[in-house]
């Protein structure tokens, strides 16, 4: 039981590369044989974790080098330390057995392991009668890694894991702490050079940036509320039910009276309420992950598994995640596993090698953002991702996972030159690696978790976005990613460049409108005026809208509503729905002073309206993504710029959306209506309740002889329901 002086001496200068082989309790000929370092202590006296007396123990070593036999088989140990002034207590990391056991193993080495969140990290939990908490993390190329945090005055001699050699990581049970006390990795690499710090990749907590050490936390939510909505979404078919979503930037939707961040509970308390009354069927949330950059918007994440410390602890998250789910409001989140950025506490280099990232820049650099991008086709790197997806939906119940940049993922060429990209096997541009990672996503969280949406931004004609990830029996390459839906960037780019041309150049563009009927229903779509539109110079959408001011408020009303008349889910960045006139930024609170002029108070009642007719109306939402819901009525009246179609669905009254996109009145305009009798204008985006002109139908319309003469306001959409 005696090592050499030099392992000895690495013990006590804590650069041992295994000191679970020579520390704790261990049996041996002679009996259960104890060795411990007690830092300051001059005697020690051992105990089991009940409080039987197992005997002394005697130093060896003035730096706090302690052995001795003790009574009994081996088995966790408290040792009663004392000097001549004092006495404490310490309780022997080393003493205890591994907490991962031989199926994690397995798993862990498939790639299979769908638990990895209750596995690695930081974890609270009893551990052969002692509370503690169990820290483990994936550093197959270090030659030594260890906890280091407040509990040890950041000695990383302290507290050196155990490695487990088959799956490359590290597991240490320390006893007696407990939650919030901050931590880090120190990993020493390959070469013997000591990595900056890390941060845990599954930390669940964080300290407030510009700090970045992670925070033992528990995340788990007892007492769970939500068993209707959830049931609901379980229950139907999202394509043929309302789907109308307000994206929200956490951080500036509203601030406090110290221009801070809002927590959670008081933003449950402000924007649940402003949603229901808006109408709106769900919350999108820009990326909550932890990240270090606010003007990164959460888009350059460093804490995957952690809702960012701006916004509170994370059981805050989780109490708003059900209050907005009992006021029967969805929860989506942007979720960014398509890179990674460079800040050393991060994953770039975690173990001192291209862990995480690939290691030529060509395939692992991402020259937009100067970021990194994961090794898609490393199991553990996928794994990783694919656990975190499902961490989400499982421990905050989240309703949908709206994943960023996909055509970057798709694409080895996306962004880059010639030269500045590598083939795939077969010589093409596809990232085969990044496909399949996307499709075990989509089929692993649609079979874990029935109800949940997924949601993919992705601007280029890859076949088969929101088409089933099924494995081919022939094995043939798939290219459908699985995707619930798929924002659809063609109908916010054209029509947003129609919106922007004065009227008397509309007639020429007419196909900026009909273009995009054309695959309206190759894909289940999202239509889409997200935060892209209106940062970066690009200002709102309302100063994107031609004319003078009257105008361009009339344009905006008409446009929003041709987008909820048109087929597709719908989506609309905040502060748009009352026409924010500043480009959007993160670094203050929306113009909410705007709604009290009548105008701008008047495009908010518009946007209610609207989604309480999508969601009221199963002709404007039970076949949004299906073309037998649509039908054109007009679609060549380019002179006039006026646009007419249908909606309609099974046991449905139909809905006629007509948009006259000039600023001339124009009065009995010949429209074909598809039934004999009655039509009720059920919206007019020019009345007056909006900020318009009033001119109208007086309420309905009648067809007769298959025709009807229908009054076009100004700049306006009206829509007319069959009465019969």
């Amino acid at each position: 039981m005696n090592p050499p002086e030099s392992s000895l001496d690495a013990l006590l200068d804590g650069t041992h590369g295994d000191p679970f082989s020579l520390l704790g309790v261990h049996s041996g000929p002679g009996g259960t044989f104890a060795r411990v370092i007690l830092p300051g202590a001059e005697t020690a006296e051992a105990f089991s974790i009940d409080g039987q007396c197992l005997g002394e123990v005697a130093r060896i070593d003035p730096r706090g080098m302690f052995e001795g036999y003790l009574l009994g088989a081996p088995q966790p140990v408290r040792y009663r330390c004392s000097t001549a002034t004092r006495d404490w207590i310490q309780t022997d990391a080393y003493s205890f057995a591994p907490v991962l056991g031989p199926v994690d193993d397995l798993l862990i080495a498939q790639g299979t392991h769908m638990r990895l969140f209750d596995k690695l990290g930081a974890h609270l939990i009893e551990h052969q009668g002692a509370k503690g908490v169990h820290f483990a993390v994936w550093a197959p190329n270090a030659q030594r890694v260890s906890v280091v945090g407040d509990f040890n005055d950041w000695d990383a001699g302290r507290h050196v894991m155990r490695h487990r050699r088959d799956i490359g990581v590290w597991e240490i049970f320390i006893p007696d702490i407990r939650d919030y006390r901050a931590y880090k990795f120190h990993v020493v690499g390959p070469d013997g050079i000591a990595r900056p710090l890390k941060a845990d990749p599954f930390a669940f907590m964080t300290e407030v940036r510009p700090r970045t050490a992670s925070i033992t936390a528990k995340v788990e939510k007892p007492d769970w509320n939500d068993a209707a909505h959830r049931t609901h979404w379980a229950g139907v078919d999202a394509r043929r039910v309302p789907v109308s979503i307000y994206e929200v930037h956490a951080g500036s939707w509203q601030r406090d009276r110290w221009n801070w961040f809002l927590n959670w509970d008081e933003m449950a308390e402000q924007l649940i309420p402003y949603v229901v009354d808006m109408g709106f069927t769900h919350i999108e949330f820009l990326p909550i992950a932890e990240h270090p950059y606010d003007p990164s918007w959460g888009y350059q994440t460093t804490g995957l598994y952690a809702p960012s410390a701006r916004f509170g602890e994370p059981a805050g998250f989780a109490r708003f995640v059900e209050g907005a789910h009992k006021a029967g409001i969805g929860v989506i989140l942007d979720w960014v596993p398509a890179h990674f950025p460079t800040d050393e506490h991060g994953l770039v280099r975690f173990d001192g090698t291209a862990l995480y990232e690939h290691e030529d820049w060509r395939q692992g650099f991402h020259p937009d953002w100067n970021t990194l991008i994961y090794n898609f086709g490393r199991k553990e790197v996928a794994s990783f991702l694919v656990n975190n997806a499902l961490f989400w939906a499982e421990r905050y119940h989240v309703d949908g996972l709206r994943v960023d940049a996909v055509a970057s993922m798709l694409y080895r060429d996306y962004s880059r030159k010639e030269g500045e990209w590598t083939p795939n096997e077969e010589g093409g541009r596809e990232n085969w690696e990044a496909v399949e990672f996307l499709r075990a996503v989509n089929r692993t969280l649609y079979a874990e978790h029935p109800g949940i949406m997924t949601f993919a931004e992705e601007s280029t004609a890859w076949p088969g976005v929101s088409a089933p990830a099924d494995i081919p029996e022939d094995g043939t390459r798939a290219t459908a990613l699985g995707f619930g839906f798929k924002w659809n960037m063609g109908f916010m780019h054209d029509t947003l460049r129609y919106m922007g041309r004065d009227p008397v150049h509309r007639q020429f563009h007419h196909e900026d409108i009909t273009f995009g009927l054309m695959y309206a229903f190759s894909e289940n779509f999202v239509l889409p005026l997200s935060h892209d539109e209106v940062v970066h110079g690009k200002g709102s959408l309302l100063s994107k809208m031609s004319g003078d001011d009257w105008q361009q408020f009339a344009n905006l009303r008409a446009y929003y509503g041709l987008m909820w008349g048109y087929p597709g889910k719908k989506l609309l960045f905040m502060g748009q729905e009352f026409a924010q006139r500043r480009e959007w930024s993160e670094e203050r609170a929306l113009d909410w002073h705007l709604r009290e002029a009548p105008a701008h108070e008047g495009v908010r009642n518009l946007v209610r309206d609207l989604n309480r007719l999508y969601r009221d109306k199963p002709a404007l939402h039970g076949r949004d993504c299906e073309g037998e819901g649509f039908e054109w009525l007009v679609v060549d009246d380019a002179t006039n710029s006026v646009f007419a179609w249908v909606r309609k669905a099974p046991d449905a009254r139909p809905v006629v959306v007509i948009s006259n996109m000039t600023p001339n009145l124009l009065k009995d305009y010949a429209l074909a209506l598809p039934g004999e009798g009655n039509w009720r204008e059920i919206l007019n985006t020019d009345s007056v309740y909006y900020g318009g002109s009033g001119k109208g139908n007086l309420g309905q319309i009648r067809a007769a002889g298959g025709l009807a003469h229908v009054t076009l306001p100004p700049l306006a959409t009206i829509m007319l329901e069959y009465a019969g």
